[in-house]
């Protein structure tokens, strides 16, 4: 079975489990699952599962659909607390059925995850792990959002738990499907983080310099409620020595147009180059911990989302 193959039978599977009797949880559901998404995820899966000998794909797609309805449970939950109207460029579940079903939807999806997990034994501690540190890292950046309060540090204490914990176990998982050595194991999960780090970065300066339509979601929404690593660079620029200061009241924009002013703040400095440098130097470091494999197609193919992690335009 080829990637793609994979990745389409992935998604006959997620279509598949989110099946129920209540209709508004099935197309809610279908809703955002049918529009598609990058499946970076997944796909880290499939590649870590294939680097290290692994052979039979059709063993690891329940394993990578769950990896993929975790992170789109996330989505949903997200719009809902940043009042996102678009996401993988439809409306929003909370757009079209409100806040309610959008809450009760991605509680679904998460739960389902127990049903594509169930046989799997003790990789649903790893899994389980994994979601944890998501929950933390999206309470985190919450409640540094809701105190104004964001620099790095608290900016990658959040991304290496929100995002980088997901891609890490994506990868760890697919290793130990293949009965993998510890230390190549190891090695592929180091590899998920930093890309998951890198991926994070991207995705935030994207939310800046990106409009909607480009993305496929609401454009700005992190910037305006103070997160984001352009957030966390320029509240750390303008911190006093005795103490953090609130990045969106340094940089309070104009209320005429409060996007456009930030926006024209950020890109005046240099901390749209800084962040891509950081996301190339992750990337970098992933791709070296890939270093002790054999070639195969698969380790070309994980080089080459590393590459494609900081290239992309949405």
């Amino acid at each position: 079975m080829n990637h793609d193959r994979a990745l389409q039978s992935i998604d006959e599977l997620l279509k598949s489990i989110v099946n129920s009797d209540v209709d508004i949880l099935r197309d809610a559901s279908r809703h955002i699952l049918e529009a598609g998404g990058k499946r970076v995820r997944p796909r880290l899966t499939l590649l870590a599962y294939e680097a290290v000998g692994g052979e039979d794909l059709d063993a690891v797609l329940p394993v990578a659909a769950a990896v993929e309805l975790v992170h789109t449970a996330t989505l949903v939950h997200d719009d809902i607390n940043d009042h996102g109207l678009t996401r993988r460029g439809r409306p929003t579940i909370n757009a079209q059925w409100g806040r309610t079903f959008a809450l009760l939807t991605g509680d679904y999806l998460f739960t389902k995850v127990y049903e594509l997990m169930a046989p799997f034994k003790d990789l649903n501690i790893v899994f389980a792990e994994a979601t944890v540190a998501l929950v933390e890292g999206e309470t985190l950046q919450a409640a540094a959002a809701k105190s104004g309060q964001l620099d790095r540090e608290t900016y990658t204490r959040i991304i290496a738990k929100k995002t980088a914990s997901l891609f890490a176990a994506a990868a760890k998982l697919g290793a130990m499907l293949a009965n993998a050595a510890a230390e190549q194991i190891s090695a592929l999960e180091q590899y998920g983080f930093n890309l998951g780090l890198a991926f994070q970065i991207v995705d935030d300066i994207l939310d800046l310099i990106a409009d909607s339509q480009q993305l496929g979601k609401t454009a700005g929404l992190d910037v305006v409620q103070g997160k984001g690593f352009v957030t966390a660079v320029a509240g750390h620029a303008a911190t006093s020595g005795n103490g953090k200061a609130s990045a969106t009241a340094v940089l309070e924009p104009a209320p005429a147009d409060p996007m456009a002013a930030f926006k024209q703040k950020m890109l005046s400095g240099n901390y749209i180059q800084e962040g891509r440098q950081n996301a190339q130097q992750l990337a970098a470091l992933a791709a070296m911990s890939l270093s002790a494999f054999p070639p195969s197609p698969a380790l070309d193919e994980l080089h080459a989302l590393a590459r494609q992690v900081v290239e992309r335009d949405h």
